[in-house]
């Protein structure tokens, strides 16, 4: 191959900036809020001579480090195809070299960001099988041209589908394109409504993370945070009456959840799925568009999830475990449906997976098992709601409503609890509070572990959890107090057909 080199787009350089910038806004904020709350404000620094700049000349030499650091990423970071081979070069002290076989390249992950789109340049992340382990890609290329980032795709495709042909490289692109496009046929499988993506995001939770996000930015600055000044204005704020403290408090969650909903619509923005035969792409986005795609050679199982409000609508979340590999350097899991009606959720996945069996009839746990889905939680629920009534009465009576509560949590996670078993795939669904489905086939499975307890045993009864390869930490499925003879049933079904060969010899 060619031993072109070729460089990150410019901007790059501006884009590392932004980063390390992004990582000290806080010590900024703390060193600029200390003199802002202390005499004088932020104008006192220019008034108590060169010892009151010295927060400003730190700030400023942090900036001009940040500027000429990602000017050199910029210029020592270099690119190239060889051998069969993406080849990366990098660092200015120490030089580091990273060489992919491109056999080993499983995905490029694009994302086009608000600095990247008015250029018509895209970030790339170049995942392989052993990119999940770090939950960080193989390879990123901050900035490079759509051009660009095509060439390295059919370099890839070619290498895969003509691994021992040595072309040049304008011979190599030349033919790698017919060969592409014959081998690649990109098909349109689902694109989210706006109806569903309203839906996702007032169903989403996302005001929790608003809330927890101002907790936390408070919490930096508890030190420099006026707390007795805050006290007193808020005390005479309650003196207004308790209605609009109550209204007060109204509407700041309506606010909160008004900025979830925005943020929701923003990051699910035409949400849509196309597949060719060996990848499924999911793009998404409105000021960040990104593109994952997902070999389905790497793809361990599907996870449904509903909460009890999309569960009573008839709306699922659908999440492919992925072994190797995230959306982000988090180790997040891919969702291939972030919100579907189940009516149109099963024709994408019987699309999309036609092997698997999508609405298997389960079988559920026995009736005599119904008691120990809340027996243990007696354990430390009655002591306590005990101690509350009797500490806090009349009131903390109250606290004995929980014991309703958990009786009929754990009914609902008793007939929530089953599994179906197929000649190649195993179909596991629980309860904690929202209900879990667990479609994986035979050959994915890591393990199955079966366990009993002392009181499990008396009643024949056993707990089953089986194990598959997802991300960094992998992913499992458990159904809880099944009857034993369930258990053997998924043990025989999982042992290795050689061994049932010995078995029936001996």
């Amino acid at each position: 191959m060619s031993e072109t080199r070729y460089k990150l787009h410019p901007i790059s350089a501006f884009l590392n900036f932004i980063k390390g910038l992004k990582e000290l806004i806080l010590p900024f904020i703390v060193i600029f809020g200390v003199n802002f709350f202390r005499d004088g404000g932020i104008t006192g620094m220019f008034t108590q001579g060169w010892q009151g700049l010295i927060p400003l000349m730190i700030g400023a030499v942090a900036l001009v480090f940040l500027l000429i650091s990602g000017l050199i990423k910029w210029q020592r970071f270099v690119y190239w195809f060889e051998e069969g081979e993406l080849r990366v070069e990098y660092g200015l002290f120490v030089k580091k070299k990273r060489y992919i076989p491109f056999e080993r390249i499983q995905s490029l992950n694009y994302t086009e960001g608000i600095f990247h789109r008015p250029l018509g340049l895209v970030k790339v992340k170049v995942e392989t099988a052993g990119t999940g382990k770090l939950g960080k890609a193989e390879v990123e290329l901050t900035a490079i041209s759509r051009e660009d980032a095509d060439r390295i795709e059919k370099k890839m495709e070619h290498a895969k589908h003509h691994a021992h042909e040595a072309l040049s490289e304008n011979e190599q692109v030349v033919l790698a394109e017919p060969a592409t496009e014959s081998a690649k046929k990109i098909k349109m499988i689902y694109r989210m409504t706006m109806k569903e993506l309203v839906i996702l995001a007032t169903t989403s939770g996302g005001i929790g993370v608003v809330l927890s996000a101002v907790a936390v930015f408070l919490s930096q600055f508890g030190e420099i945070i006026p707390y007795s000044a805050i006290y007193e204005e808020v005390m005479l704020f309650l003196r207004f009456g308790a209605l609009i403290v109550a209204l007060t408090i109204f509407f700041g969650l309506v606010i909160a959840w008004i900025i979830s909903v925005v943020l929701a619509i923003f990051a699910n923005y035409q949400f849509t799925i196309t597949t060719d035969e060996d990848h499924i792409y999911i793009s998404r986005g409105l000021l960040e568009k990104k593109k994952v795609s997902v070999p389905f050679k790497r793809i361990q199982g599907i996870k449904v999830t509903q909460n009890p409000l999309r569960e009573l609508f008839g709306y699922a979340t659908v999440t492919v475990e992925s072994a190797g590999g995230s959306v982000g350097d988090k180790d997040e899991k891919i969702r291939l449906l972030p919100l579907a009606k189940k009516t149109k959720m099963l024709p994408v996945l019987k699309e999309l997976f036609p092997d698997m069996d999508w609405e298997p009839v389960l079988t559920k746990a026995p009736k005599r098992s119904i008691h120990f889905f809340y027996r243990l939680d007696f354990i430390w629920m009655l002591p306590v709601t005990g101690a509350i009534g009797y500490f806090f009465y009349p009131y903390g009576l109250l606290a004995l409503l929980i014991v309703p509560v958990t009786i009929l949590l754990a009914i609902w996670q008793y007939r929530t609890v089953g599994y179906a078993l197929s000649e190649k795939q195993v179909t596991m669904e629980f309860r904690a509070f929202s209900k879990n489905t667990f479609y994986m086939m035979k050959k994915r499975v890591q393990a199955i572990e079966v366990t009993e307890s002392y009181f499990q045993r008396r009643k024949k009864l056993a707990s089953i959890q089986a194990t598959i390869k997802s991300g960094m930490l992998g992913a499992t499925a458990r159904i809880n107090h099944m009857d034993r003879e369930d258990a053997s049933r998924i043990l025989a079904w999982f042992e290795p057909s050689n061994r049932k060969l010995e078995r029936k010899k001996a």
